[in-house]
């Protein structure tokens, strides 16, 4: 949804709220270590990035213990980002030995 703008003029973002149930810390932040170069250089980021204690309610049927909210220029460099093959590779590596389940929760334009 590239385009989009707020009154001001200024570009707005494409983001997304994830809650993941992290298995391996470890490995979590190997891979959060590896694959952030590649995101920023996608200009993207993260927002906000939680560690939760306890989850009280969710719809996913798992809890969280990791919450973030992660920014991309648009919708299609969000897309670019997870298809390219150096974050596949590093997402096979290690995302899916250290996180038992993710839970996209909202996105949107901000």
């Amino acid at each position: 949804m590239a385009g989009h703008t707020r009154g001001s003029g200024e570009a707005m973002s494409y983001q997304m709220t994830v809650g993941l149930l992290v298995t391996d810390q470890e490995k979590y932040a190997q891979y959060r270590a590896e694959m952030t170069p590649l995101l920023e250089a996608a200009g993207g980021g993260f927002r906000y990035d939680f560690e939760v204690a306890r989850t009280l309610k969710g719809e996913a049927g798992h809890d969280v213990n990791r919450l973030f909210v992660i920014q991309f220029p648009d919708r299609a460099a969000r897309e670019r980002f997870f298809a390219d093959p150096r974050y596949l590779e590093i997402r096979a590596r290690l995302f899916e030995k250290a996180v038992g389940a993710t839970t996209i929760i909202a996105e949107y334009i901000g």
